[in-house]
């Protein structure tokens, strides 16, 4: 039977132990992207902002979203 060797992390920085630290180069290039990325929002992804918080109240209150849909529906199906 052969024996697996213990894997143990090994961690390369490029900082070679001194502390990190953004250069002007890369700190520009990262404004260039977030200004980038902040053009190709539209109403869409508004939209879809606006959809996940709606759901991720939905999902905190499951049960009291169920019964508050069906006495909506249920209610509007007595009125007709």
């Amino acid at each position: 039977m052969s024996k697996i060797p213990s894997m143990s992390p090994s961690w390369d920085t490029s900082s070679f132990g001194h502390p990190a630290d953004f250069s002007a180069l890369e700190r520009s290039a990262l404004g260039d992207h977030l200004v980038h990325c902040g053009a190709q929002r539209g109403p869409l992804q508004t939209l879809r902002s606006g959809a996940d918080e709606l759901q991720g109240l939905l999902a905190g209150r499951v049960i009291t979203s169920a019964v508050v849909l069906t006495l909506m529906f249920g209610g509007s199906w007595l009125m007709l």
